[in-house]
Parts: structure tokens; C-alpha cells; sequence
């Protein structure tokens, strides 16, 4: 793998989906003239969700992904109908990924395990619709609840833990060579000290389709 693709550091707005508004509604049908109110509530915003994957080992797939929205909720209908939530968007990121908000530098998480799933930015939950606040004493409610603003903010993600495997060794003692032969990095290879002036990252294959 090439140097200029081992990508650590990215930095993205994340803007999580509103919730849908609630549904201001009265149950209407023949021979009833004054049916109850029957709005239904608002779906939620969509996530954006973090996801650990081991077979991800850079954060090179995000780097040209500067805005990542989620899908708002949908509102709600008549007939106690619940609004469709927004869809999620999620993010596959190496184990070893942190996240913090950019503004403040504030820890969010932190990505340590396989599948693991973390949201980062949760979506606005949606209104509720007028047969909710439907009481003895009021049974017509004329309102319902618009839906929840979402999260809109800048996210930084950091890759801290970098490789399963390091080759440490003297000058000239054949890493970079090593390395071109059991992966398909392709590092600048010399017979003269210091060649090698940052890291380079290579994945290796191995039995049942794992790779370190």
C-alpha cells in the first residue's frame, strides 16, 4: 500500500437527520361526524453511525468525504400513523479510530473492536401528533409537536492504532525488502542507510481470508 494512501486524519461535517413533524389529523368516516384525533407521531432523524472493521486499516475511503448527511424522518399521518425514520449512514473506520468534535476537542469515542457500533451523531427524535395530548378534558387537541432539529457539526477522526506488525531494525538490514515480498507495498528499496524516511504499510494475507 502506498504511503500517500495511509490516511490517519480526516475531518468531516456530520449532520444528523431532523425528525419528522407530527400529524394534526381527526378520524373521519362515513356516518361518523366528529371522529377523535388520530395524528400520528413523526419518524426519527437518521444516525450517522460509527462501525469497527478489521479489514479496514486506513481512514482513506472518508478522506474526500467532506459532508456526510443522514436522511431527515418522515411526518406523521392520519389513522395513528408513525412517520418513516430517516435512513442511518454508516461509517467503516479501523479498530483504533477516535473521534472528537473539531470546535472544542472534545472526546466522543473511540472504535477498539470488531462490529462495534457507536452513534456518533443521532438524529432528532419526531413530533408528536395530536392524538397524543388527546385528554377527558380536551379531546379535540388542535396541535402536535414539529420534530426535533439533528446534530450539525465537525468531526475529527484519528487513527491511533496503526499496524499489528512493526519491522524494526539497523540500517540496510533488508525491512523494506521484507516488506515488498510478502505484501504488495512497494517501498523505496536502496543500498544505503536511511532510505526508508517514513513508515510504509503493506497488507499481508494469510489462511481463511484474514490479513494483518
Amino acid at each position: 500500500m502506498s504511503s500517500v494512501n495511509f490516511i490517519d486524519y480526516i475531518k468531516f461535517n456530520a449532520r444528523s437527520g431532523h425528525g419528522g413533524p407530527g400529524c394534526r389529523h381527526f378520524h373521519r368516516e362515513k356516518f361518523i361526524e366528529k371522529g377523535g384525533p388520530d395524528g400520528g407521531d413523526g419518524g426519527r432523524g437518521g444516525h450517522i453511525i460509527l462501525r469497527g472493521n478489521a479489514q479496514v486499516w486506513t481512514l482513506l475511503s472518508l478522506k474526500y468525504r467532506k459532508h456526510v448527511f443522514a436522511e431527515n424522518g418522515k411526518s406523521g399521518e392520519g389513522a395513528n400513523m408513525t412517520g418513516a425514520f430517516g435512513k442511518d449512514i454508516t461509517l467503516d473506520v479501523p479498530l483504533g479510530t477516535m473521534a472528537k468534535r473539531a470546535d472544542t476537542d472534545e472526546f466522543i469515542c473511540e472504535i477498539t473492536e470488531d462490529g462495534q457500533e457507536i452513534i456518533l451523531a443521532p438524529g432528532g427524535r419526531g413530533g408528536k401528533g395530536n392524538s397524543f395530548f388527546a385528554t377527558s378534558t380536551n379531546q379535540a387537541p388542535q396541535h402536535a409537536q414539529p420534530g426535533e432539529p439533528g446534530l450539525d457539526e465537525w468531526i475529527i477522526l484519528e487513527l491511533r492504532l496503526l499496524a499489528d506488525v512493526g519491522l524494526v531494525g539497523f540500517p540496510n538490514a533488508g525491512k523494506s525488502t521484507l516488506l515488498s515480498v510478502v505484501s504488495a507495498a512497494k517501498p523505496k528499496i536502496a543500498d544505503y542507510a536511511f532510505t526508508t524516511l517514513t513508515p510504509n504499510l503493506g497488507v499481508v494475507a494469510y489462511r481463511d481470508e484474514k490479513s494483518l
